[in-house]
């Protein structure tokens, strides 16, 4: 894995590679970093979003355009599309930070995808990083439903057991099986008194999800 393979992976080759390197420079690698550029793709990709957000739903209101705006480029979101792209290999941490593991962080892995977004920008301008956030963030919006964007299966289960008075349930990764570059990841749901299952998924947090919406069914709870 290196920058040339990142690039055909985004679907976008910079003509200023310095720009890209800096989008993966972590502040703790030294005084060029991406902060900037990670201010500038925030405001982007958040644009971006509500632009697709807006013409793709014609009905929804504000508040739910909100929340799925929100649940596409929230930390997590951006640390998942982080790992499908192997940033973690390819960020530049000072000593300390990856010697703490910063590499798999995921506020750092979230920065350094928004700090690329902003880096197209500059150097392609509004189309190239149009194209690109649509091609990482297509199979996110093709999932969205409307109807239940405020609560995803692990907080759903959550509250389900809660007002049960029961306790919480807990995750487990179980396996990892593939490739690097096509990892899936098995993780098991317990719940007190239930057969645990299992969820599979490319990211750990898909695979939770999965395993909290398998629990779900198991209890017989109803989507909503």
């Amino acid at each position: 894995m290196d920058e040339a393979t990142l690039q055909e992976r985004i679907g976008y080759t910079f003509q200023d590679a310095g720009l890209l390197r800096c989008a993966l420079t972590h502040r703790s690698a030294g005084r060029e970093n991406n902060e900037r550029l990670e201010f500038l793709g925030d405001g982007a990709l958040n644009f971006t979003v509500a632009q697709w957000l807006f013409q793709a739903f014609p009905h929804e209101r504000e508040g739910v355009l909100s929340r799925m705006r929100a649940r596409l480029v929230c930390t997590e979101a951006l640390a998942e599309i982080a790992e499908e792209l192997e940033l973690g290999r390819l960020v530049y941490l000072g000593p300390g930070e990856r010697k703490a593991g910063g590499h798999r962080r995921q506020s750092i892995l979230a920065d350094s995808v928004e700090a690329i977004v902003g880096a197209v920008l500059l150097d392609g301008g509004v189309a190239p990083m149009d194209a690109m956030v649509k091609r990482l963030w297509t199979p996110r919006m093709e999932s969205l439903d409307p109807r239940s964007v405020n609560k995803d299966p692990k907080t759903r289960l959550q509250e389900h057991l809660q007002s049960q008075g029961l306790a919480l349930p807990t995750y487990q990764l179980v396996e990892t099986v593939g490739a690097e570059h096509q990892r899936q990841f098995f993780i098991e749901c317990t719940v007190t008194g239930e057969v645990p299952v299992r969820g599979e998924g490319s990211s750990k947090r898909r695979a939770e999800q999965e395993a909290a919406q398998r629990m779900l069914a198991q209890l017989g709870v109803d989507d909503d």
